[in-house]
């Protein structure tokens, strides 16, 4: 690239983000990789990342991140990757205020924050992309990851709302919708899920007895892509001239989207039930 770009993303600490930081500095953008650990903000710019801390549980966490890199790149940051996120399996009725208000705040709340931050510096130029990583689970629901599903479903429509809005700027907001990607995903959703869930008090546990084995294993579900799938598409979304609201990723996504649209509730129900399956997907 002649003009190198800067790009801040979130969540870079392993699996998608990661591989998005590399790539896109490979790519010749000029990459702010952030992690919520110290230990993996260390490591990344021990890689040779401009490097940062950013917790988006932390307002001021999100504040100080977004200044610095303002501040180094003299107001001119092209574009925000909101990757970092994490889920929370577990059936509804198991979710307790705490344990939802948790999956928003990372997910949601401070994905829009961090957004919000760095808008008025995208205004002022009248540029920059917004890419928002979402999920399968923010086209359609499977059941026990309720938490996750409405999480991703607001991003959506944030994102949504956002691109209406920025009408008649050169700000871009795009959606990244991966199905199954090999990351740590089900490791972070298996700390979760032991944090937040009480398992030996619902009518569900022989269900969660089988998802805690699924999730402590290492067999990867159907249709799974290495995360360089991501990369691709959310490099068309920094590079189109004009990008697409939504880049599908995975076979899964594709498909759901179009059966969304034309089943009637009942049959996709029954189709989203098995796919839900036991606890073995």
């Amino acid at each position: 690239m002649t003009d190198q770009k800067s790009v801040l993303i979130t969540g870079c600490s392993s699996g998608i983000g990661y591989c998005l930081a590399r790539g896109l500095r490979a790519r010749g953008y000029r990459v702010f990789a952030t992690a919520r650990k110290e230990s993996d903000v260390a490591s990344l710019a021990a890689e040779g990342f401009e490097s940062l801390q950013l917790d988006l549980d932390s307002s001021g966490s999100l504040r100080a991140a977004a200044g610095t890199v303002l501040e180094r790149t003299g107001g001119r940051l092209y574009a925000l990757i909101n990757n970092g996120a994490y889920g929370l399996p577990g059936a509804v009725e198991d979710l307790s205020r705490e344990a939802l208000r948790a999956q928003f705040e990372t997910n949601v709340f401070g994905t829009q924050e961090l957004t919000n931050l760095v808008l008025p510096a995208m205004h002022a130029r009248d540029e920059g992309r917004i890419v928002n990583v979402s999920s399968l689970l923010g086209v359609v629901c499977l059941a026990y990851r309720g938490a996750y599903n409405s999480s991703k479903f607001a991003l959506e429509a944030l994102s949504d709302t956002l691109r209406l809005e920025l009408r008649g700027t050169n700000i871009h907001v795009s959606i990244v919708e991966p199905g199954p990607i090999a990351s740590r995903f089900r490791a972070n959703a298996h700390e979760a899920f032991k944090r937040h869930i009480d398992r030996e008090h619902s009518r569900h546990r022989e269900y969660y007895a089988r998802v805690e084995k699924r999730l402590g294993g290492t067999k990867r579900l159907p249709f799974t892509l290495p995360p360089e799938a991501v990369l691709k598409k959310v490099i068309r979304a920094l590079e189109a001239h004009r990008p697409r609201a939504r880049y599908a990723v995975t076979f899964p996504t594709h498909l759901f989207a179009v059966l969304r649209r034309v089943l009637p509730v009942r049959a996709l129900d029954a189709i989203l039930a098995s796919v839900s399956g036991s606890g073995q997907r």
